[in-house]
């Protein structure tokens, strides 16, 4: 409203309102008011809390990619190690057969290859595979394989006679079980 002017109904009416509007009403617009504020403070919280979700995610997922990487690299180069240690076992054998072919006698031959076997033991022996004892032990189904029952006297029952393939576990897991032929009683009936 301009000074001078002469004031209309609706101008006249808004003044009435502004001064008879009960002091409830006008709680209620301020309580209104710190409520859109609330609300709006609260958005931007939302907001900033999906920002860092999002940037939240794409770390985990860059985790996840790195993570996978390192998986596939230590699968695919994992038994490098072993392999480099294997090497001078291949380089052994070519030698014991080189020397084998120029030399006349097998006993020479032979015992290159013992020396390059016990070689090869000692390489996995350090990488925890260790051979299964069989002869004269009691057949456990749980490291041996018993592929025939042979019936005797000398034995106790159930007792390992003869190693048919030698079994061995890697770091004290079964990786092949024996395969045994087991003692059971002569003359009994058995299967």
């Amino acid at each position: 409203m301009i000074m001078g002017e002469p004031i209309t109904k609706d101008e006249s009416m808004m003044e009435v309102e502004k001064v008879d509007k009960p002091i409830e009403l006008i709680k209620l617009e301020n309580e209104i008011d710190e409520l859109k504020k609330a609300l709006k403070e609260e958005h931007n919280r939302a907001e900033e809390y999906l920002n860092r979700l999002k940037y939240l995610q794409a770390d985990f997922e860059n985790f996840q990619k790195r993570v996978n990487r390192e998986i596939f690299d230590l699968v695919k180069y994992g038994n490098e190690r072993l392999i480099v240690k294997l090497l001078s076992v291949i380089d052994d054998l070519e030698r014991a057969i080189k020397s084998g072919k120029e030399s006349d006698g097998k006993e020479a031959l032979l015992n290159g290859i013992r020396i390059v076997l016990k070689e090869l033991m000692d390489i996995l022996k350090k990488e925890g595979l260790d051979q299964i004892d069989t002869i004269g032990k009691s057949f456990d189904p749980n490291l041996h394989e018993a592929i025939e029952y042979v019936e005797t006297k000398d034995c106790p029952e159930n007792t390992i006679v003869e190693e048919i393939r030698k079994g061995y576990l890697l770091n004290e897991r079964l990786i092949r079980p024996s395969m045994v032929k087991v003692a059971i009683r002569k003359g009994e009936d058995n299967e």
